[in-house]
């Protein structure tokens, strides 16, 4: 039994802790250009589908989307751990964030590698699975839902 199994967080800390990871989860938006090489940033930000394809190094940016998504995921985890304290629930909502980023993680990498002649709007909403913590977003009224009829 480990010892998050062993301890009930009082309501005041579990919330202190939900809120440091959406803290964190925001830190990480604000500040990532200063954190992660991306140099598709400026890219879509722009909203021109006619901007100049940019520059980059593959490995380095590979390096930066891994990190990113391991920062988002420790971060993610700790707000699904603290909000419903089930250890079995964290694990789900690990196995789900990596079997997402595992299958759009490399759909991603191909249209950089096709220079996001697949479409551009799709380029960019893959891109969203891969950099933002969406799949948490959508977990959390599924492990409330589910937390609600299992009360019931």
């Amino acid at each position: 039994m480990s010892i998050l199994q062993c301890l009930k967080f009082p309501k005041i800390l579990r919330w202190f802790l939900v809120i440091c990871g959406i803290l964190g989860l925001i830190a990480i938006r604000g500040l990532e250009d200063k954190l992660f090489y991306d140099p598709f940033l400026h890219f879509f930000k722009s909203a021109n589908q006619n901007e100049v394809f940019p520059n980059f190094i593959w490995e380095k940016l590979i390096l930066s989307y891994l990190l990113r998504f391991g920062l988002n995921t420790f971060f993610s985890l700790v707000i699904v751990h603290f909000l419903f304290q089930n250890k079995d629930w964290t694990k789900q909502a690990f196995i789900l964030i990596a079997l997402v980023f595992l299958i759009v993680f490399p759909i991603y990498l191909y249209c950089i590698y096709d220079r996001f002649q697949f479409g551009y709007l799709f380029s960019f909403y893959v891109r969203r699975f891969v950099i933002q913590p969406l799949t948490v977003i959508l977990l959390i009224p599924v492990f409330y839902y589910r937390k609600k009829i299992t009360q019931a």
